[in-house]
């Protein structure tokens, strides 16, 4: 079993738990409510982690790679990857707090972020809730994409989607929430209470930069 060697500032920490150098990541990265400290490096004895081709099952990791997006701000790229299994998409479900501004769901970015924070908020989110208790291969870490995250998916894999709207995790206004198009590629906003499809995805942290 290969040894998992994880840095962050001063602290070095060696392990087989692929699990806790997940969470040990996730936080450092500011994938959790209380970033850690900032990521120095990660290695993995007698091999990397590597992605398989765009398209292709990344085994042990939940779903089909979709490709590599930019992190925002201080974050870490990462490797999009979308849930495949059962009950991994939705076919009719609301967003949820019609009428409510969620303001820590605005990004166009960062899915991850969104969905935490639709999960905590006090008003019934119900996408952005199914997608973060989806379990595949081991997995948690499920979210409900942003925008941009849904827009790679559709450059890269569209082939795992219907022909149909699917929902962002990004806000538009108090009353509608972005949704990407799988059968022409657009995004349009639509109302928080239509009910429509969503897919779920997690991300495997990266140390390259774009």
């Amino acid at each position: 079993m290969q040894n998992i060697i994880v840095e962050v500032g001063q602290t070095r920490i060696q392990t087989q738990n692929a699990t806790l150098a997940r969470q040990v990541l996730e936080a450092s990265a500011g994938l959790q409510p209380h970033p850690l400290a900032e990521l120095t490096s990660i290695t993995i004895e007698g091999g990397f982690l590597t992605p398989p081709a765009i398209g292709e099952f990344w085994k042990g990791q939940g779903g089909i790679y979709a490709g590599l997006m930019r992190g925002e701000g201080n974050q870490l790229d990462y490797h999009l990857v979308v849930a495949v299994g059962d009950q991994v998409e939705v076919e009719e479900i609301t967003w949820g707090g019609a009428g409510q501004a969620e303001l820590r769901a605005c990004s166009d970015r960062d899915g991850r972020a969104n969905t935490l924070a639709l999960v905590e908020s006090e008003h019934s989110h119900p996408a952005a809730e199914w997608a973060a208790t989806r379990e595949v291969d081991g997995h948690r870490d499920f979210y409900l994409p942003a925008r941009r995250e849904l827009r790679l998916c559709w450059v890269n894999v569209p082939e795992l989607f219907v022909d149909a709207w699917y929902w962002s995790s990004t806000q538009s206004s108090p009353s509608y929430a972005w949704v990407q198009g799988f059968a022409g590629g657009f995004q349009i906003t639509d109302h928080k209470d239509f009910e429509t499809r969503a897919r779920a995805v997690r991300r495997v942290l990266t140390t390259s930069t774009l």
